[in-house]
């Protein structure tokens, strides 16, 4: 059962360059971490996509393992993971984030 959750997620990062798993939804995040992530990505404009994990109790677990990050949000950038809140907001301040994303945009 994890090897199927492990290629859904593989799949999910290959379909959307930029993903956010977050708990809850970029309109109406359910902790403030998720609310500061999303919060930086509409700062630079960025077209992202979200999966809600708190629906997905299997697929917050098998992340877990999959990024060996044991918290959330989890950004993704072309597959890689960029990390979590206090690493997004820190890229977002001195503007690594705004590179990372439209490095990722172009290419």
């Amino acid at each position: 059962m994890e090897q199927e959750v492990i290629d859904r997620i593989r799949k999910t990062l290959a379909d959307h360059p930029i993903l956010l798993f977050m708990k809850g939804s970029p309109d109406f995040p359910m902790c403030g971490f998720s609310a500061q992530s999303v919060a930086a990505l509409r700062a630079l404009g960025a077209e992202f996509d979200h999966v809600n994990i708190l629906q997905e109790p299997e697929l917050r677990e098998a992340l877990k393992v999959f990024s060996s990050w044991p918290t959330f949000p989890q950004l993704y950038v072309k597959g890689e993971l960029i990390g979590g809140c206090d690493i997004t907001v820190e890229m977002y301040n001195t503007g690594e984030l705004k590179q990372v994303i439209e490095k990722a945009v172009a290419g």
